[in-house]
């Protein structure tokens, strides 16, 4: 987990433990607890401020997260396929090198920012701020944030975003959600991928993997999905519909929404909920 292995050091926020930053100096003896711990803390400061710009927007953000290679981009094109029409998209890409899922993004007419966070396993607020800086939010009405591939670290950092996206493609196992539980338990909604290759794929069971989920006390909707044959979109698009309906009333009243936690994230990142909305709608 980030907070002991270190790698919640990312090129957005080493600035606060390098040279004359805030986070510089520390006690004599917990420099790496005291420094680990404040990450994370003013993590969730910039999450909050990010938060705040997409909501002044009216800006819906939506984290996607998997292991690598479950289809997030191609599921990401066939959303912006078929939605591009009724809503105005943009992308941020996490990946530890290369500019090649932008490209792709782009390729369909939307913007896309790359973020190419090197030794970093998960995007953090900061990289997701520095990302802003180079998307007009004013006629957006969804951001996607591609976190980069990874079930463990990514669920424990808030970047802002109001829902969380879990993706399990149908080659990885319907025993991941109890491998990994921290993942599954964030998830907002659940999108079970390549469904197309289940013929192909006799272990694996959608019963069982739904049933994994909900042996967790998570009772996100569950989607079946294809983003290659576009089997079972309609369900995922309806949601996101709802999402972008339900952000724009609670601009409306003056509210926010948190995405889900794990217990042990919200724990160690102290979010306080005072004032915001959650829920599995």
């Amino acid at each position: 987990m980030c907070n002991t292995c270190g790698c919640n050091v990312t090129k957005g926020n080493e600035h606060l433990i390098q040279g004359d930053g805030a986070l510089a100096k520390t006690a004599e003896g917990k420099a790496t607890i005291e420094v680990l711990k404040n990450l994370l803390s003013e993590n969730d400061h910039q999450a909050l401020h990010n938060r705040e710009h997409f909501d002044e927007y009216g800006v819906l953000a939506i984290n996607l997260m998997s292991s690598p290679g479950s289809g997030k981009t191609l599921l990401l094109e066939a959303t912006i396929q078929a939605l591009k029409s009724e809503f105005s998209l943009a992308v941020i890409e996490g990946d530890l090198e290369t500019e090649n899922d932008a490209e792709r993004i782009r390729a369909h007419g939307v913007p896309a920012v790359q973020i190419v966070t090197g030794t970093a396993c998960h995007l953090d607020a900061h990289l997701v701020h520095l990302a802003l800086h180079d998307l007009a939010l004013a006629p957006l009405d969804i951001v996607f944030i591609e976190n980069v591939g990874n079930l463990v670290c990514p669920a424990s950092f808030d970047l802002g975003h109001h829902r969380n996206v879990t993706v399990l493609s149908v080659t990885e196992g319907d025993d991941k959600p109890a491998k990994y539980p921290v993942m599954f338990r964030a998830a907002d909604v659940v999108l079970l991928s390549k469904v197309d290759l289940l013929p192909y794929l006799e272990e694996f069971s959608l019963e069982r993997a739904a049933q994994q989920v909900r042996n967790l006390a998570n009772p996100a909707p569950i989607f079946s999905l294809s983003a290659k044959t576009k089997e079972g979109l309609e369900a995922w698009f309806d949601w996101i519909r709802q999402e972008v309906a339900a952000q724009k009333l609670r601009v409306q009243q003056g509210k926010t929404a948190l995405p889900a936690m794990q217990p042990d994230g919200a724990r160690l990142h102290g979010l306080a909920h005072h004032g915001h909305t959650h829920s599995h709608a």
